[in-house]
């Protein structure tokens, strides 16, 4: 889509250049940006010109930087190291996206998150995952928050004016765990309707975390891999389950039970 109103656009070289004037907003893919009228934008400001690494593999674990392609995190999936069993999941909650290949392509894992819809699959990876963002600050500090703490409803987020992420870390700890991503759609290529992914750690703690079907993410913790009936407690608990064309609320909480337990009883058989 044209953005008829835009007038200027800027290169960031540097961290200096993400100060906003009035009007102008931050580009990265661009997907959202230009998928949807922006009748209040007159300027753009290029993120992508600031040279972040895509990928950084470390003992800590991944850092992906914001600009990163969604392509890109997901060829990762072939060169992480044998022990980050989690990285076979990038590929399936990248599929969430109701997105083509060359979509893929253009948006980023930063942007993803930012925009964050409840059905963003960035969230739902980097949630699932224990992820934090780096949160550079207009005064020129920085913050580290949880990824699932980003989002605070459907299109929604917690970053203040002028924040802008610099790069989501994952730890190696999570990418170390058996992890499994479940989704369900109206369509089978819709836009996921609910993702609930569950997670073991290797002393033996177990994470279940629900997008896509809430608002706002879901995170379920227990000391060991639960019984089916206290998990199933747990998610009919959760709160935030939301309506849309693409999905009543009752139906979001009703297959989030089924895509739980599904995951548990793969964790709970030692699977992934």
């Amino acid at each position: 889509m044209d953005l008829h109103t835009v007038t200027s656009f800027r290169r960031a070289r540097e961290r200096a250049d993400l100060a906003l004037s009035p009007g102008e907003t931050l580009l990265a893919g661009g997907t959202w940006l230009f998928g949807e009228p922006q009748p209040d934008v007159t300027g753009l400001v290029d993120l992508t010109t600031l040279g972040w690494p895509d990928l950084e593999v470390s003992e800590a674990g991944l850092r992906i930087g914001a600009t990163c392609t969604i392509a890109r995190l997901v060829a990762f999936a072939d060169e992480a190291p044998a022990t980050w069993r989690a990285a076979r999941a990038l590929r399936p909650a990248a599929d969430s996206l109701l997105a083509s290949f060359k979509i893929w392509n253009t948006a980023t894992v930063g942007g993803n998150i930012a925009r964050s819809f409840a059905a963003a699959a960035m969230v739902s990876l980097a949630a699932g995952l224990d992820g934090t963002a780096l949160i550079w600050t207009p005064d020129g500090g920085e913050r580290t928050v949880p990824v699932a703490d980003i989002p605070a409803g459907n299109g929604v987020n917690t970053l203040a004016p002028g924040e802008v992420i610099r790069a989501i870390d994952v730890p190696a700890r999570t990418l170390r765990s058996r992890f499994t991503l479940h989704r369900i759609a109206l369509a089978e290529l819709g836009r996921a309707g609910a993702v609930v992914t569950g997670r073991a750690d290797a002393d033996g703690s177990a994470t279940f975390t629900i997008t896509a079907a809430t608002e706002t993410p879901v995170l379920l913790r227990f000391a060991t891999v639960p019984s089916a009936a206290t998990l199933a407690h747990a998610v009919g608990d959760a709160t935030g389950w939301y309506a849309d064309p693409l999905g009543a609320a009752d139906w979001r909480r009703g297959v989030s039970l089924v895509l739980a337990e599904r995951a548990r009883a793969e964790l709970a058989d030692g699977g992934r």
